[in-house]
């Protein structure tokens, strides 16, 4: 009988920690690898976005594993999907001025 209460007091902390492990660590990396990847799927030709370099471009064209920019005018490159950090907004919704609400 001492046998299996010393296992279960050795099992319990290791158990414990892989618990703690997933919730604190795995859980969010996916939810966020999950969020970048649709973030991914959402762009389309005319969008504004921001590459890991920094480099502010407007997407030209989609290709199945890369991103035609427009980084400057008449400046184009071909960059990875996966160099794409974030989505600012589209072309159209940039040049359509705000209007101010009235209260």
């Amino acid at each position: 009988m001492q046998q299996q209460g010393s296992l279960m007091g050795m099992l319990l902390p290791i158990v414990l920690f892989g618990v703690i492990f997933y919730f604190l660590i795995l859980r969010p990396q996916k939810k966020r690898q999950k969020q970048q990847q649709d973030m991914l799927n959402s762009i389309t030709r005319g969008d504004q976005v921001v590459t890991a370099g920094g480099f502010y471009g407007t997407v030209r064209e989609v290709k199945e594993d890369s991103f035609i920019l427009e980084i400057a005018d008449g400046v184009k490159v071909r960059i990875l999907k996966g160099a794409i950090s974030g989505k600012r907004s589209s072309a159209a919704e940039v040049s359509q001025p705000e209007t101010p609400v009235e209260s």
